[in-house]
């Protein structure tokens, strides 16, 4: 059909050519024939002009132009006539080939009709043959090639999505059809298999293994972490030098990497099946397993509220320290663990992602944070304070981690749980704070100490107010979470560290009365207090108290040595001392008489100290000084009115008595003696005898 067509436009161009020539004779023809009038008119002036005989020369040419131009018309007539009867003849040959070009163009289209139909079945072909070599693999199951099922199930996807598209196909119902019945079977095999896997590959973490994710430092020793006053304070902010390095964590691993990526895939293939509710109860109940497991062997336990409560404090405080352990490895290496898995398995899946996270961690998290909330809401009491504040310490530390892995809406409760356990123990600890306070300056403990020593009171609130000094940054952050602001806290740790001295001052006045020996009392007052003065000496609470403090302090301790020297010490000396002995100008020497000092009154002057003093040494031997600095001070300031005393008296009356019988009697002691038993008072010995 296209040659004819060809041979046709050709004719066309032929016919065209041969009328453009026709035309183009004619004009030449008449340009000659003008051109040759023209000359014969001017040869016949010439002729004329010259002479006759050029006439027959013209004659002669006109002749032969005439024959010329006679020529010429019959040749011009002959080929019109026959390119008039070409011109016919190629009219009817377009007409004779008009049909052909018709069936031409019928045949060529029929051509492209039949390869466009074979091309559409080789397409429904290869949909047939994908769908009969994925259904091969599914029937076989994922077990023995898992990606290659993972290909298979995504052949089936694009066979139904493709006669989905196509519905004007005589069989598309039915093979859409075959493949979602395939697709189906496909889908709970791949459950099953998904199940499978993140079961047999979700085991509990070692604890071995999980003290080896943390930073050296923090790691525990080959001793189980059994001592709160170890486990709570040293892992919090006990080790500062080490606290100031920083401090690596590294989750371990839960699931070996090279098996994720499948797992990945099947979670895609189950959710994009719509199964989200299946593969959520799937990744569940594998995970939130091996994480409670990984906890329990660690040593967590579920306890409630009352077994809390009812707990004897020694047993408390242990487990409120390894609480604190506990609470850091779960979050910085479990809970971030599992956020980093759930990430990898549910990439893209934002929603699921999240709540499969929350679902896992869910129970663990509420385990842990409920005996928190168990301590803060048991009973108050002043030694609870230091592991309150350990405990919110932790939870201080662990909020910004809090933060960032339990993000999003299905873990929004579980972050405002934290932060509210966080809150409640700050309020319990300032409660407690309050309490101690009170506690202290009413303080009424039958408990005496004999020898006048430091009271156990007084250590007891001092080591207290120590520890607080080492818990400073988080008292100030305690203090601001109630809406006191940074330099206001400074002022309030001091106002507050200065009420429990003055309170634990109040209760050592009060318990001084209990001694009936009067100097005992002011021995114990100053043995209590110069504890506190020294404490603070050597410790933080000086920058916070202040010099004008410890000065005042200082001074009480003065007083009350100066009180005590003064009672215990008044009748000993009164016993040396020569008033009443001797009349107004006596000499003070004579056997009786006028002016003179009564020998019996001096013997019973000695008698009556030898017994006093014997009596003193017996007595205040067993009272204690524990300081040493203060006791050889104090033995001393006695020294110093005692023994000029005692020299003078037996240098004024000594001869009176020696003179008598039995002097030793009377002068039992020596200065020298004297000075050695006061070189053991204040030591807290058992009865004594008196030494000669």
């Amino acid at each position: 059909m296209g040659q004819w067509s060809s041979t046709s436009n050709n004719l066309s161009s032929l016919s065209l050519s041969l009328s453009l020539s026709r035309s183009l004779l004619f004009f030449s023809f008449e340009i000659d024939r003008s051109n040759t009038n023209k000359q014969a008119s001017e040869n016949s002036l010439k002729i004329g002009e010259n002479s006759r005989s050029a006439m027959e020369a013209l004659r002669q040419r006109t002749e032969f132009l005439r024959e010329s131009l006679e020529k010429s018309k019959i040749l011009t007539e002959t080929m019109v006539a026959k390119l008039g009867s070409f011109d016919s003849r190629l009219s009817t040959l377009d007409s004779a080939m008009r049909p052909i070009q018709a069936r031409t163009h019928a045949v060529r289209t029929a051509h492209e009709n039949i390869d466009k139909t074979l091309r559409s079945a080789d397409v429904i072909l290869s949909q047939f043959d994908k769908t009969h070599e994925a259904e091969k693999i599914i029937m076989r199951g994922p077990n023995e090639d898992l990606k290659g099922y993972l290909e298979a199930v995504d052949k089936l996807r694009s066979v139904a999505r493709f006669f989905s598209s196509n519905k004007s196909y005589k069989s598309s119902d039915g093979v859409l059809s075959n493949v979602n019945s395939l697709l189906a079977k496909a889908i709970s095999k791949m459950e099953n298999e998904f199940q499978r896997q993140i079961t047999s590959r979700s085991k509990a973490v070692d604890p071995d293994k999980l003290f080896d994710c943390l930073p050296s430092s923090l790691r525990p020793s080959s001793e189980s972490p059994s001592h709160p006053s170890e486990t709570g304070k040293n892992l919090t902010n006990g080790n500062l030098s080490e606290k100031q390095e920083v401090a690596v964590y590294t989750p371990p691993t839960l699931i070996d990497p090279r098996f994720v990526p499948l797992l990945s895939k099947l979670a895609q293939q189950l959710v994009q099946a719509g199964h989200h509710a299946q593969c959520l109860k799937l990744y569940r109940d594998a995970r939130a397993s091996a994480l409670e497991m990984s906890l329990k062997n660690l040593g967590v336990e579920k306890l409630s509220k009352e077994e809390v409560q009812k707990m004897q404090w020694e047993s408390l405080e242990a487990k409120i320290g390894n609480w604190i352990h506990f609470m850091r490895i779960a979050v910085k290496l479990l809970f971030a663990a599992e956020r980093q898995l759930c990430n990898k398995i549910f990439e893209g899946v934002d929603s699921l992602k999240d709540e499969c996270f929350a679902e896992v961690t869910s129970n663990s998290l509420s385990v842990l944070l409920s005996f928190g909330e168990a301590v803060a809401k048991s009973k108050r009491s002043p030694e609870k304070l230091f592991v309150l504040l350990d405990m919110y310490e932790i939870m201080r530390e662990l909020q910004p981690d809090i933060e960032v892995i339990f993000e999003g809406k299905a873990c929004r409760e579980m972050q405002e749980s934290a932060l509210t356990l966080a809150k409640r123990l700050a309020q319990t600890a300032q409660e407690t704070f309050t309490d101690f306070e009170e506690a202290v300056e009413k303080d009424a403990t039958k408990t005496t100490v004999a020898d006048g020593t430091v009271h156990p009171l007084t250590s007891y609130v001092i080591n207290y107010v120590k520890f607080l000094f080492d818990y400073q940054s988080t008292l100030k952050q305690l203090f601001q979470e109630f809406g006191t602001s940074g330099d206001e806290a400074n002022s309030q740790l001091a106002t507050v560290t200065m009420r429990i001295m003055q309170a634990l001052q109040t209760n050592l006045d009060a318990k001084s009365k209990q001694y009936k020996d009067q100097a005992l009392t002011y021995l114990f007052l100053m043995n209590n207090i110069h504890y506190m003065v020294r404490s603070v000496r050597r410790s933080e609470a000086k920058d916070l108290l202040g010099d004008d403090w410890i000065q005042r302090h200082r001074r009480i301790v003065q007083q009350n040595a100066n009180q005590y020297r003064r009672v215990a010490w008044a009748k000993v000396l009164q016993c040396i001392s020569a008033q009443g002995l001797t009349s107004s100008g006596g000499t003070g020497v004579g056997e009786s008489g006028s002016g003179g000092a009564s020998r019996a009154l001096i013997k019973d002057r000695f008698r009556s100290f030898n017994i006093q003093i014997e009596e003193l040494y017996q007595r205040q031997c067993q009272w204690t000084v524990p300081d040493p600095e203060l006791r050889e001070s104090l033995r001393l300031a006695v020294a110093e009115i005692l023994l000029p005393a005692y020299r003078s008296f037996i240098k004024r009356f000594g001869p009176l008595v020696e003179n008598s019988k039995n002097p030793q009697k009377y002068i039992k002691y020596t200065p020298e003696d004297l000075e050695k038993m006061l070189g053991e008072f204040f030591e807290g010995k058992a009865a004594v005898e008196v030494r000669r």
